[in-house]
């Protein structure tokens, strides 16, 4: 069931309905119910793989428990009382246990996911390797399998490390897997800010639900009046790529741009807006990542939850392992204190980046799009000193306003760099339209027709630039700080719904109503 069809907006208001109709202590039930039949209706098959991440999911944490139980039972419980050693070995012998479990519990779910979504990927590349020919059946992907996977192992790892006891009803934490409006795209939530929310009892609130409504209709139209309006360029560009030179590229590429852009942040904008009318405040996932400074900073802003799964579940434990220890200590000696400090950092941002890659899908394009953003990441932080004493030589006032335009610019151009490899049709066709975005370069393309050949005409570039000047404007006074939807609810009633009526109606004026069928871009993940 798609986010953008009268299906789910019918089935949501029917969710919310019913949700605060039926007995309180029943709402979570509700939501489970209707997260399974949000489910269900993407395939039935589909199903057995999330109940299997449910239930693997949920036995390993209280195992885990009882582990840490039984250990306590038999550090404290004896008599005589155990000697340091023995303490110490006793500890040692469930944590070998503890980690098997995890271990296993890990192994069979990120299995599930290698086996569904990079199979054939694998397969592909054996065959081209050695010259053979096997061929496996396409599987169909379950709906939302990378982000329920990530949300559930990421359960598992805290309740590992004893951030929060296991929860021991298992269809409660069957809806923490399930819950149908993050489901589809994210965010990566986390238990112990999600779980409760999820099972608090509320009461009616009008303004609570308008709020939501609010959210969703601006999702809807950077979805629909925005990214789906530039996607008929990117279509046509990154579709025959040999066919167009110089600016034609350059603007197939700030199109992808502003779809991704619109796609993305648009269908947060939906999956939190639904949440919030259930009293439900989800992750923030994406923050004006068009702002940022640096690669860096732009990660920090887009798909955030992602960016800090990988950090706490794979940066930090791979960073500070004794093998990295080690080597930092061997950098500092032998290569500078600069080196041993970042050198480290550098080799688990790779590492991060690589598997962001891999996450994105199965072609080499994605693992190349994830290094180059890691590879730019890393010569940042090995180059740091040299960009402070050039700043100096230079006498760049690099606190000015003027300089931080120039970050955002270089950062922008940097990004979009990389989306040759996100959107081509993989990595051959990504460096053909690098090329022939330099080769074939000529100004003359703004005047002779070029861009109307493109897909849009006049009118739609025109609606496409009022549509992102709205959104930039909007972009803008939040990055300054101004709460819009705050400023908004202090309005009178009349004005309030004037700002809504005149989304409303902007979205079948403005939009590619056509090319809504097509989902959410991050919906495929």
């Amino acid at each position: 069931m798609s986010f953008l069809s009268m299906n789910f907006l019918l089935f949501l208001a029917v969710a919310i309905l019913g949700y605060y109709v039926i007995p309180k202590r029943l709402q979570w039930v509700w939501l489970l119910l209707f997260s399974y039949i949000f489910y269900l209706a993407s395939g039935t098959t589909a199903v057995v793989f999330i109940l299997a991440t449910t239930v693997t999911t949920f036995l390993g944490g209280l195992i885990l428990e009882y582990l840490d139980g039984k250990m306590d039972r038999e550090l404290n419980g004896q008599t005589p009382p155990l000697t340091p050693e023995q303490k110490k070995a006793v500890k040692a012998r469930y944590k070998r246990n503890k980690k098997r479990i995890a271990a296993a519990v890990l192994l069979i779910n990120f299995g599930i996911l290698a086996v569904l979504k990079y199979r054939n990927f694998a397969v592909g590349n054996v065959n081209q390797l050695f010259g053979t020919d096997f061929a496996l059946g396409k599987l169909i992907l379950p709906l939302g399998i990378s982000f329920y996977t990530f949300q559930s192992m990421g359960y598992l790892i805290d309740v590992y490390r004893g951030k929060y006891a296991p929860d021991h009803n298992l269809f409660r934490f069957a809806l923490f897997v399930s819950f149908f409006p993050q489901i589809l795209q994210g965010p990566i939530g986390r238990y112990d800010r999600l779980a409760s929310q999820l099972f608090s009892q509320r009461k009616f609130s009008l303004e609570r639900v308008e709020r939501g409504l609010q959210l969703m209709l601006w999702g809807y139209f950077k979805k629909i009046v925005i990214a789906d309006r530039a996607a008929v360029v990117v279509n046509e560009v990154f579709g025959n790529y040999e066919a167009y030179t110089g600016i034609a590229v350059i603007m197939g590429v700030l199109c992808y741009s502003i779809q991704l852009y619109g796609d993305f942040s648009g269908g947060m904008d939906v999956v939190m807006g639904a949440a919030e009318c259930f009293g439900i405040s989800l992750d923030q996932n994406f923050k004006r990542p068009y702002f940022a400074r640096s690669i860096s900073d732009f990660w920090h802003r887009w798909h955030i939850t992602l960016g800090t799964w990988m950090k706490d579940y794979v940066f930090y434990p791979f960073s500070l392992s004794k093998g990295m220890n080690r080597f930092s200590k061997y950098c500092k000696k032998n290569l500078g204190r600069h080196a041993g400090r970042v050198l480290p950092v550098c080799i688990a941002n790779l590492l991060v980046f690589f598997l962001v890659g891999v996450w994105h899908g199965p072609a080499w394009k994605y693992i190349v799009y994830g290094l180059y953003n890691g590879i730019i990441i890393a010569a940042g932080n090995l180059a740091a000193p040299l960009y402070q004493k050039a700043a100096l030589a230079l006498h760049i006032p690099t606190e000015s306003k003027a300089w931080g335009l120039v970050q955002i610019a270089r950062t922008f151009l940097l990004v979009n760099i990389s989306w040759y490899f996100d959107m081509a049709q993989d990595l051959k066709a990504a460096f053909i339209m690098m090329k022939n975005t330099v080769t074939g370069f000529s100004f003359s393309a703004l005047t002779d027709g070029t861009l109307m050949r493109l897909g849009l005409d006049k009118k739609d570039y025109l609606a496409l630039i009022l549509a992102c000047g709205v959104l930039f404007t909007v972009s803008l006074l939040q990055e300054n700080q101004v709460e819009i939807r705050c400023s908004l609810a202090k309005k009178p009633l009349a004005a309030r719904w004037g700002i809504y009526l005149m989304l409303l109606f902007a979205i079948p004026l403005l939009g590619q109503i056509n090319l809504t069928r097509g989902g959410f871009i991050y919906a495929q993940f």
